[in-house]
């Protein structure tokens, strides 16, 4: 099968992320995969493990932006030599894009949805959601059918799944007398992802551990804007800001307990990763994090946008050894059990076989 993986760009993110996995699992099934986007800092992965990449004039989420026709002339070009098998959009521009070129070349499209969207005009009038449509966790595929009347025969839950044996537990983790200080985030600089709620938290957990130091990784417009609330908090000198990584199965192993403080969050993909490393995790009770997450069995569940509750359970942490290992060892179970790639892939293999056949 010749697959075609269009997303919007491959920067440091979840949808990102996503891509590289299904495109590296189904090249080691033996399909042929070529993934379009606008490029971004994961293009030296995608090169290292032997996917191939277009460029392609996608960089936008105007729905309206001419780009689009300029990307489509791009790939039904490509298709020429290429004859692809099935298209797989993963953004909203790109939707509408692989919408146009199904059309003009016969190719059935699937899409993944992400997360949650708004109701607006162009998804009235355009939905382009494909043969079929991938909901990432159940909150998602509530969403698609409730909100955008999804036909329910076409909407498919898969699961995130990440490359398990990428990520791996340090002795430390299973350690009774080692304390668990270090606080984590992975995740963009954005409002939605809750960033403001864990820096107050983490005041009220500094006043406590004096030794406990937050770490931040990612990129966004708000940056500034936490750095300056760190600084008006007066824990700016245990709150560390880094740039967006790659490697963060790396990354993970020097993080104690890692915390997502999302207001909303379609399924959660660096929980998976903490997750995968044993690392106990700290979560919102919103969208599709609890499709992961159980309370007190595999992590921690709080109220969004709480900064006292995510304290609490932070703190909870730190001062339960037992608790903090129990937590992560059943995480690492669930990761390896319900949420793997090579399910993940299989699921989705599934899916494009039923579009091609439907279109056939």
């Amino acid at each position: 099968m010749k697959v075609l993986l269009i997303t919007t760009h491959i920067n440091f993110g979840g949808i990102s992320s996503y891509t590289f996995s299904l495109a590296k699992a189904l090249i080691n099934n033996g399909h042929e995969v070529v993934c379009a986007s606008s490029s971004g800092d994961m293009h030296s992965l995608f090169k290292r493990n032997a996917i191939r990449t277009i460029n392609i004039p996608i960089n936008t989420k105007s729905e309206l932006n001419p780009m689009i026709m300029m990307s489509l002339i791009r790939l039904l070009m490509l298709n020429r030599t290429e004859k692809f098998d099935i298209i797989h959009a993963q953004t909203r521009v790109t939707q509408v894009l692989a919408s146009f070129m199904s059309k003009l070349t016969g190719i059935p499209f699937v899409s993944t949805c992400h997360g949650f969207f708004r109701r607006n005009m162009g998804r009235q009038l355009y939905p382009a959601w494909g043969e079929r449509v991938i909901a990432i966790s159940e909150a998602v595929q509530k969403h698609l059918l409730i909100d955008f009347y999804v036909p329910e025969e076409k909407v498919k839950l898969v699961h995130n799944g990440i490359d398990i044996d990428m990520f791996r537990i340090m002795g430390k983790r299973l350690d009774p007398d080692y304390k668990c200080r270090t606080v984590g985030i992975i995740a963009r600089l954005s409002t939605v992802k809750g960033h403001k709620y864990l820096i107050e938290a983490m005041a009220e957990v500094i006043r406590e551990f004096e030794d406990a130091r937050l770490f931040v990784f990612g990129q966004g417009k708000i940056k500034y804007e936490l750095i300056k609330q760190a600084e008006h908090l007066k824990i700016s000198a245990k709150v560390f800001f880094l740039p967006s990584i790659s490697n963060t199965a790396e990354v993970l192993q020097e993080i104690d307990i890692f915390v997502m403080p999302s207001l909303q969050e379609g399924l959660g993909l660096s929980i998976l990763e903490a997750l995968a490393c044993g690392v106990p995790v700290v979560a919102s009770n919103v969208g599709g994090i609890p499709s992961i997450i159980k309370h007190d069995v595999s992590g921690l569940l709080v109220e969004p946008g709480n900064p006292m509750a995510l304290a609490s359970a932070i703190m909870h942490l730190m001062e339960d050894r037992n608790l903090a290992m129990r937590l992560g060892q059943k995480g690492r179970h669930e990761v390896e059990e319900r949420f793997n790639l090579g399910k993940m892939a299989a699921d989705i293999e599934k899916i494009y076989a039923e579009a091609i056949k439907k279109d056939s």
